[in-house]
């Protein structure tokens, strides 16, 4: 098994960083990356995207485009791309999202709900429910 590096990222890359021995209450609205390697309670709501590291522990309403979680993230998440949870990444609560990837040892709790595959979805449905009732027919 191939094991993936810890999420890094270089500095001149981060627009935010809420540093290792640092604990922060609040809102933040921003444009660019974050990233969070310690405590953090409120929201954030940016465009850009947002990384947990593995030292990160937090409680969120989170709104952006890509998220890599490699530490602890509980309360309400919305990505617009996709959400990755590294192998030391603990998520917990409701995630709305286009794409997930889970590594190995990733956990995950709560509701999952994909968005923007409602086209590819709905058809598939009415396919498997047509199988269904033809089932029904023959069995009678």
């Amino acid at each position: 098994m191939l094991k993936k590096p810890p999420i890094e990222t270089p500095p001149d890359k981060v627009n935010t960083v809420i540093g290792k021995d640092t604990y922060f209450k609040g809102s933040i609205k921003a444009k660019g990356l974050i990233r969070i390697d310690g405590e953090m309670e409120g929201e954030i709501d940016t465009q850009g995207d947002v990384i947990i590291g593995e030292g990160g522990r937090v409680n969120l309403d989170l709104k952006a485009r890509h998220v890599a979680i490699a530490g602890r993230f509980e309360g309400n998440l919305e990505a617009v791309g996709k959400l990755e949870i590294r192998s030391s990444g603990i998520v917990v609560g409701s995630v709305k999202t286009n794409a997930v990837v889970l590594d190995d040892g990733a956990i995950f709790s709560g509701n999952l709900e994909m968005k923007e595959k409602d086209q590819q979805v709905k058809p598939l449905l009415k396919r498997v429910g047509a199988v269904d009732e033809a089932s029904k027919d023959k069995n009678k």
